[in-house]
């Protein structure tokens, strides 16, 4: 039998145990009131869903019917067995497993993220190196003229606004970004790649312009508290919002509506895992990385620690969130 073949004829089995999971999952009890007739029916799509999930695995390993039995088959088991009726999950539940799972699902793409970045601000670096009019449209007038007195636009964070309302600033600034990479995938996973590719460019060149007033040390030295974290939360936010555009155009041999469902929800655990991160950030960049009195290594040591933090966080172990179905 090939995999189209196994697809058409075993679909409406699938359907059908999915559609009596959810009905199971939207109604509380629903599965202790049932009657003898509905759980034999149940009992015998399960059996069907287990012995497709051992054929897919063996002849059509890696493909989106093979995944989706597997979800099926742990989804079943966790409901039958009564795994369902654990205490509702919180925050700790969230940050230890959610939060992990779904960012490790999304790491390929993170990587095509990452790639796509560097990509941009090594462009625009050699851009602003050869024309540095290029960086200067990125400053603004003002922020050239400091850069010509041998000043970083940066110290207004320290002399002209309240630390407050700076750090509010910032927060908001960098949560506005972050979202909107994210709900954008929505849009073919245009606006995420907009995004990603504008603040490698950015970022290229703004540090050609420094280099060439021989400021790039000044700038990398105000950036090490929290540059590292900023730009992978950022980055991180746009593969969430990229992977919810990939389900959307590329749902594969499974209705778009269920890749799209089951995108939305890694999509947005990956999101509400890294807006927390986006508050110390600002607090960081405000009292911090502007300080004169914070030594450099300090700085560097910090910036490092945060970005270690995340990173230990959401690649922990997290064998105990496997009865979520794999994108």
């Amino acid at each position: 039998m090939d995999y189209a073949r196994f697809v058409r004829l075993r679909r409406p089995v699938w359907e059908a145990f999915e559609a009596q999971l959810a009905d199971i999952r939207d109604v509380r009890g629903r599965l202790r009131r049932a009657g003898y007739g509905t759980l034999e029916d149940m009992a015998l799509r399960y059996r069907q869903v287990l012995h497709d999930h051992a054929l897919a695995g063996a002849r059509f390993p890696g493909t989106a019917a093979a995944r989706r039995l597997q979800s099926l088959a742990l989804e079943g088991t966790r409901r039958l067995t009564g795994e369902g009726r654990q205490r509702p999950a919180g925050l700790r539940t969230f940050f230890n497993r959610t939060f992990p799972s779904a960012f490790q699902r999304q790491l390929g793409l993170l990587g095509i993220v990452v790639a796509l970045f560097l990509l941009a601000a090594v462009w625009g670096l050699t851009m602003a190196a050869l024309r540095p009019e290029i960086g200067f449209a990125f400053l603004g007038p003002e922020a050239i003229r400091g850069l010509e007195e041998g000043q970083l636009w940066t110290s207004s964070l320290v002399t002209t606004v309240p630390p407050a309302l700076s750090s509010s600033g910032i927060a908001t600034n960098n949560l506005t970004v972050a979202l909107t990479a994210w709900s954008g995938g929505v849009l073919a996973g245009l606006v995420p790649l907009y995004v990603v590719l504008l603040n490698g460019l950015m970022l290229g060149a703004i540090l050609g312009v420094t280099l060439h007033y021989s400021m790039a040390g000044e700038l990398l030295r105000f950036i090490s508290a929290h540059g590292m974290l900023e730009l992978t939360l950022i980055l991180v936010s746009a593969t969430a919002g990229l992977s919810l555009g990939r389900a959307l155009v590329a749902a594969g041999d499974r209705p778009r509506a269920q890749a799209a469902r089951e995108a939305g929800r890694d999509s947005l655990a990956v999101l509400l895992g890294c807006l927390p991160w986006f508050v110390v950030l600002a607090l960081v960049e405000v009292f911090v990385s502007p300080s004169p009195e914070v030594p450099a290594g300090v700085k560097l040591i910090l910036g490092l620690a945060l970005e270690g933090a995340f990173l230990a966080l959401a690649l922990r172990p997290s064998q105990q969130e496997s009865s979520e179905p794999a994108i």
